[in-house]
């Protein structure tokens, strides 16, 4: 029989006080006060006697493509697992360290500079000291529900698409765990995953924190289940129900509510089922049967992975030189109100730079090209099928994946293995409105992901 084994590490990443914060256009700080709840970098690695993978779950909103090689490199030199094998997946807080708009930061830049280059030995080091504590485990998985998420694409009387809450659009519940024990029955390692935007704190809060998913992640630690990952599910239009705020407690709140969800079906998950076998009968007040338990190992536990580089259709971008210089100009306009502090004109200021900021970089990337490169990777462990890509894919995508999937637990992911871009289904392309207006991506592409995820998820099957 062929063996599982897992491990997990963990390293701290909390931004210091005084490191630039980001992910809101509408934000007038620029330095964070500091953290509500720590920030993580969590790895598991999981192996067979010959494959290896490293799944790395990170408290951040993302990171560039440069960042994302030097971090995926760093982990690959380290384990010396082959890098296609490596995954790091963010959590998309967006009131974590400004680690992808450094262009705008005019206070601090050395501050977020030096946390970045911080980040690739630390979260190597976390994968690296999974590999120390690797012993030898059963994997199990199931489901639940949890309603903090609302689809986010709402249409105004006046026909605009905006980013508000529409509470007849599509959104996924689902609670998908993956709960690994060691041979005692023990929690090793418990997988949460769960699509929702973490937009709670927006650009009022001043303060650091992982968002809901940190606080989820709490929770099941702190009900003895092993430790948490989570991985963030297809978001692109689903955010919290309730959010944009500077309340803390709200996505306290959040995260409590998902991460009991996710304790209540962990607990319930059972690594070495058992067969029952009727055995007698015992008089008692009552008759009662008696039955022996037999544990049943499951079948052979399998780990493989496959990666492939998909070629996504991509709009029309203008010339980069006209869109840079718009920027730059709006940049200036903006460091001059900020000298002035009027925190209203500031904060329209930070919006039309965050704006014309997102096309200029679309078109330095994408300009004169007609597709992209983008990575759709999946990690099969047993039943269970990992699958994710870069970018933001709407929670349709996700539905069409896991309905086309041969694996009894399908786990489709976004915000895996660098790249920002938001990918919507066709018809959100008549409608319009922001993630449309950001996209990088043709109409086209969304079917092509979904085309392509349910054939590797087959292939997958196969191996």
């Amino acid at each position: 029989m062929t063996n599982l084994w897992a491990g997990v590490g963990r390293c701290d990443i909390t931004p210091a006080p005084g490191t630039p914060q980001g992910g809101w256009g509408a934000q007038t700080h620029q330095r964070g006060l500091g953290s509500d709840l720590p920030f993580y970098a969590t790895a598991l690695v999981v192996s067979t006697s010959d494959v290896s993978a490293v799944i790395i779950d990170v408290d951040s909103i993302g990171f560039d493509k440069e960042w994302t090689v030097k971090i995926i490199d760093t982990v690959a030199e380290l384990t010396r697992v082959p890098r296609e094998h490596v995954r790091l997946s963010c959590s998309h807080t967006h009131s974590g360290a400004n680690t992808f708009r450094l262009g705008a930061i005019s206070e601090g830049l050395d501050m977020a500079r030096q946390y970045l280059d911080g980040l690739p030995l630390r979260i190597a080091g976390a994968a690296w000291h999974a590999q120390q504590n690797l012993k030898q485990v059963r994997c199990a998985a199931g489901t639940g529900t949890c309603e903090i998420g609302v689809n986010r694409r709402f249409k105004t009387s006046t026909g605009q698409m905006v980013v508000g809450r529409n509470w007849n659009g599509p959104v996924d519940n689902t609670v998908r765990v993956v709960r690994f024990d060691d041979l005692d029955e023990h929690p090793v390692a418990t997988i949460v995953h769960y699509a929702c935007h973490p937009t709670t704190m927006a650009w009022q809060c001043q303060y650091f924190t992982p968002d809901y998913p940190g606080m989820a992640r709490q929770v099941v630690e702190d009900q003895a289940l092993g430790t948490c990952l989570f991985l963030q599910g297809a978001a692109g239009d689903v955010h919290t129900r309730r959010g944009h705020g500077g309340d803390l407690q709200v996505y306290r709140r959040w995260g409590k509510l998902l991460g009991l969800e996710a304790s209540r079906v962990a607990t319930g998950i059972e690594t070495l089922p058992r067969r029952e076998t009727f055995q007698g009968l015992m008089p008692s007040g009552a008759t009662i049967a008696l039955y022996k338990e037999t544990p049943e190992e499951l079948a052979d536990p399998t780990v493989s992975v496959v990666s492939r580089v998909l070629e996504l259709p991509l709009k029309q971008f203008s010339p980069p030189d006209q869109l840079d210089a718009e920027t730059k100009e709006l940049l200036r306009e903006l460091e001059s109100l900020r000298r002035k502090g009027d925190d209203d004109e500031i904060r329209l200021a930070t919006a039309r730079v965050t704006q014309s900021g997102i096309q200029s970089e679309l078109a330095r990337q994408f300009f004169g090209k007609t597709h992209a490169d983008w990575q759709l990777q999946a990690i099969r462990i047993g039943a269970v099928a990992l699958l994710s890509i870069p970018g933001e894919p709407f929670v349709e995508i996700s539905q069409q994946i896991v309905k086309g999937s041969p694996f009894q637990h399908t786990l489709f992911s976004g915000y895996s293995n660098g790249g920002f871009g938001y990918l919507p289904i066709r018809t959100a392309y008549e409608e319009g409105g922001y993630e449309v207006d950001v996209t990088p991506f043709s109409p086209d592409a969304a079917e092509i992901v979904v085309s392509k995820a349910t054939s590797l998820l087959r292939e997958l099957q196969e191996l």
